[in-house]
């Protein structure tokens, strides 16, 4: 039965009529950082019991469909069955993956910057294929996808890519995907068809609120200006306003150019800045807890979590669940949902 605990939409709906009757009260505002997240929390609420009742309705109709038919044809009857568990356990997928995305930022939008490893052409063509599926991936959730950056490689595929995945719990989604990704294949630029190894980075961090407290001295700031371009099919613009801007005390790197005038595209590139030197702030913050508490300091970024094999088998596995799929097209094409939930499950089980 599926109707405990984090799919109690009883107490669930307790929860949010006492939040609506709080919101009523005339001094509700006068804590605007109280009240917002009060907000929030009703907001994720309110999806969750509406992503709850459409699945038990999908789950009612279609039992109550399944005892309407005659039993005549046995295999008829099988294949809509396993049909409908099919989209039934897809569901119940995604459903267990919204209610453990609880910690901060969860909820916030998403960034994502992938860098081609070593390996020239080999690995751009790998990053552009990583693009593409992280671009599939939140199209597939109906979230928007929005093109930051695109560094074309000298050949083929990029250097640098940045995309902004915007909707609800995209970071949230997408946090256990920052890592180095390893792909394995014949290669299709290497004319005696030898098998090569190429590596990507992906970094993930969340987009923060307008109002986040970040203080960028415009001394410590290195501002380029370069003409924007993109691979085939990428949606960019041809003239010189693409901006790249270099934090000098950190080395951190921000660029945008996908805006088609130079204010915009500054104005884009500083608030990303802005994302990457708070998440900084956090990154040494939660060291600092760590030490604190003794912990040894995991390794993310850098470290290898997924490989991509194509040759001289086919499968994809990631090295810190020990999950695996044998289809490495489908998983490219951006179905990561399997991947999402052992990896949530699995953070769950290291949290103290």
């Amino acid at each position: 039965m599926i109707y405990g605990g984090h799919f109690d939409i009883d107490q669930k709906l307790l929860t949010i009529k006492s939040l609506e009757t709080s919101m009523l009260d005339e001094k509700f505002w006068q804590d605007k950082e109280a009240a917002n997240q009060v907000v929030v929390t009703l907001n994720t609420l309110k999806k969750e019991t509406s992503s709850i009742t459409k699945l038990k309705d999908h789950i009612k109709n279609n039992l109550e469909s399944a005892r309407e038919l005659e039993p005549t044809d046995d295999e008829e009857i099988t294949t809509i069955l396993t049909e409908e568990l099919t989209i039934i356990k897809h569901q119940l997928t995604n459903l267990a993956i919204e209610l453990l995305l609880d910690e901060p930022y969860d909820k916030n939008n998403a960034i994502i910057e992938i860098h081609s490893g070593a390996g020239g052409t080999e690995s751009c063509d790998w990053a552009n294929m990583l693009y593409r599926m992280y671009g599939r991936w939140g199209e597939s959730k109906n979230l928007k996808v929005e093109e930051i950056d695109y560094q074309a490689g000298e050949e083929v595929g990029l250097k640098r890519g940045v995309l902004l995945i915007k909707g609800h719990n995209a970071y949230g989604y997408l946090k256990g995907e920052k890592g180095i990704h390893r792909l394995v294949r014949i290669s299709p630029f290497d004319a005696s068809r030898r098998r090569h190894t190429s590596f990507a980075s992906v970094d993930i961090i969340p987009e923060f609120d307008d109002d986040i407290d970040i203080k960028i001295n415009e001394s410590d700031l290195k501002i380029d200006v370069f003409k924007s371009g993109g691979a085939g099919g990428q949606s960019v613009n041809t003239t010189d306003s693409a901006v790249r801007i270099t934090h000098l005390p950190t080395k951190i790197i921000a660029t945008c150019q996908n805006e088609r005038s130079q204010i915009k595209n500054k104005e884009k590139a500083l608030k990303i800045l802005k994302n990457k030197l708070y998440q900084l702030e956090l990154d040494k913050r939660q060291k600092e807890t760590n030490l604190l508490r003794g912990e040894q300091e995991k390794i993310e970024f850098g470290s290898q979590i997924r490989s991509y094999v194509m040759h001289p088998y086919s499968i994809v596995k990631d090295h810190r669940t020990g999950y695996e799929i044998g289809n490495v097209d489908k998983v490219l094409d951006g179905e990561l949902d399997q991947f999402m939930a052992k990896y949530f499950k699995y953070n769950k089980g290291q949290r103290p």
